[in-house]
């Protein structure tokens, strides 16, 4: 008679490991803006206030060691999207871009339709740069446009103009096709109707994806220090409502907090990030999360560029211990409007299902969450308490 070994439930088990995406951070922009708490660098400046020139090259090739550095953890895997971040990526020109998509493939095999994202700023928009990145591989753009209104721009810090904006926009459309607009709303001094202009417009462009933030002040940013006058609580939630209702009416779906998209047009990336699936992250700050067959782990670079391009490929690395997976897990997964097959948890966690339900029990008495058999989904109510709901999920504290 043979014996049956159980494993342990209280430690991730996979027989399938998430998908894998990976995320390039290029760190340096023209400006600081005075919202951004993001791992960004403004390109220094020589005495006469000409910028200077950057490191395109030498942070390439730290970036090619950073991800060489790594390969032995994900031999044999596939990546499905890439994403190029900053900072403004679009500050690169497209042969370093085109040198880094290169080795990237060299080294890791990439399926044949994956997406591959780059971050441009429409002040740093050029036809024969963006044609440039389309040839080198980029086969999706996302503009970092936050407003169509000049006042608006000028509270934000941005260094691009409205009218700027829009041709972006054009160039990129007539590229790539598959384009990103971000717009932000409760902003400085701004009204409801300036709100709906904003969203109307961005509708208007045709983009198939389109991303809405409200502008929220963050630690460690400008206006973190010197807090400007935001619309009042009210004003900014009328604001939502606006925007989720237009960009309904104009065929969007909303499928994520802050992302709208048109039918089959969703951010394959990010929804890697929301769905748990794993990521490699490289460049100055970048962090990433791994799994393997027995744990999954998170690694970080170090944050400054000058100290990125002096490292030998340092990482800081730790394993996610099995009580945070669920908290990790919902504070992903709860941001996708439509929720989450019930299978996707112990898919990307390794965990039996039960180590979800306590968390999950406490939402549906609070109403934040509903659930069947097959799907859970955050509620209306857990949609606009999105922090209550994924508290409910912390580990127990002893």
């Amino acid at each position: 008679m043979s014996a049956v070994v159980l494993r342990d439930t209280r430690k991730p088990h996979f027989t399938a490991l998430p998908p894998l995406a990976l995320y390039v951070h290029l760190p340096w922009c023209v400006r600081k803006c005075p919202y951004c708490d993001f791992n960004s660098h403004e390109q220094a400046r020589n005495a006469h206030g000409a910028l200077g020139d950057l490191p395109f090259r030498k942070y390439v090739l730290a970036l090619i060691r950073d991800l060489e550095m790594m390969l032995s953890s994900v031999w044999g895997r596939r990546l499905v999207s890439i994403f190029i971040g900053g900072g403004t990526p679009s500050l690169f020109p497209a042969e370093e871009i085109n040198l880094l998509l290169s080795e990237i493939r060299a080294r890791l095999p990439v399926e044949p339709d994956a997406e591959i994202t780059l971050e441009a700023n429409p002040g740093t928009a050029e036809a024969a740069r963006f044609r440039g990145y389309r040839d080198a591989g980029v086969n999706r753009l996302s503009l970092g446009v936050q407003s169509f209104d000049d006042a608006m721009l000028k509270a934000l810090g941005r260094v691009h103009c409205a009218d700027e904006a829009r041709r972006a926009i054009g160039m990129a459309l007539d590229t790539f096709g598959n384009v990103n607009i971000d717009l932000m709303y409760g902003l400085p001094g701004q009204t409801l109707a300036l709100a709906r202009a904003d969203i109307e417009e961005g509708a208007r462009f045709g983009t198939p994806h389109l991303s809405a933030y409200q502008l929220t002040i963050e630690p460690n940013t400008v206006f973190f220090s010197h807090p400007p006058k935001l619309p009042e609580h009210d004003a900014s939630a009328d604001m939502q409502v606006i925007v989720e209702a237009t960009l309904a009416q104009a065929g969007f779906e909303h499928y994520e907090t802050s992302a709208f998209a048109r039918p089959g047009r969703r951010c394959r990336h990010n929804l890697n990030y929301w769905e748990f699936g794993d990521y490699l992250g490289i460049g100055a700050g970048a962090h990433g999360k791994l799994s393997f067959a027995d744990r999954v782990t998170r690694h970080e670079r170090v944050k400054q560029p000058r100290e990125y391009l002096a490292s030998t490929g340092d990482v800081a690395q730790r394993v996610i211990a099995a009580g945070e997976l669920p908290f990790e897990f919902a504070l992903n997964a709860f941001r996708l409007v439509e929720g989450f097959p019930a299978e996707l948890f112990p898919q990307r966690t390794g965990l039996p299902w039960t180590a979800l339900e306590a968390g999950l029990k406490r939402a549906q008495e609070k109403g934040l969450v509903a659930r069947d058999l097959q799907r859970i989904r955050p509620t209306d109510r857990g949609r606009r308490f999105l922090d209550d709901l994924v508290g409910l999920f912390l580990p127990a504290q002893e």
